[in-house]
């Protein structure tokens, strides 16, 4: 069976477009995950995304995972809640300056707390400061991601509060997949 999918992509074009999140309650910290783990990313891929479908990275092996990780410009940053692991968001830097977050979101118990406006705001910063901890890339000139109807129902509206702008939309027809759960059979 297939389903209809819309996908939003957005962008920022200067720091200025910056919004911040009030930050939430309780002893939240972000942290940069800078020890490339193909363990710990993947289960912050799988943590985050399995109960919303996400499925494009579950067939990658662990060489497949270095390779990305080692990449000049591939950063993850860790929301931490009280030391556990509430959500991340991972920056690419791509050709010409611009940076995707190519993946931003929390582990399901984390949700509704606030702390999802916070890590944007926050790894939307380290997005336009990239260049700094990566000698040899060119400064930030653009920040983009994408979203889909498949993500969070506040998923867009947290994006436009922090300045991102709707700059393209598709819709597509794909197969609709089980909800793999942060396991194969986890039942999430």
């Amino acid at each position: 069976m297939s389903i209809t999918v819309t996908t939003w992509s957005l962008e920022q074009t200067s720091p200025a477009d910056q919004r911040p999140a009030s930050a939430p309650e309780g002893d939240i910290r972000i942290t940069r995950a800078e020890v490339p783990s193909p363990e710990f990313s993947r289960f912050l891929y799988t943590a985050v995304g399995g109960d919303i479908r996400w499925t494009d990275r579950l067939g990658m092996t662990y060489a497949e995972w270095q390779k990305w990780l080692a990449q000049p410009g591939v950063e993850t940053w860790v929301a931490y809640d009280r030391g556990t692991p509430a959500g991340y968001v991972e920056l690419q830097a791509q050709e010409g300056g611009s940076v995707e977050i190519v993946y931003f979101g929390l582990v399901p118990a984390f949700r509704g707390r606030r702390i999802g406006g916070h890590l944007l705001a926050h790894g939307t910063a380290r997005a336009w400061d990239l260049a700094e901890r990566w000698p040899g890339l060119p400064a930030t000139s653009r920040v983009w991601l994408h979203t889909c109807s498949k993500d969070g129902p506040h998923a867009m509206d947290n994006y436009l509060r922090r300045g991102f702008r709707l700059f393209d939309t598709a819709v597509a027809e794909e197969e609709e997949v089980a909800t793999p759960g942060p396991w194969p059979g986890s039942g999430l």
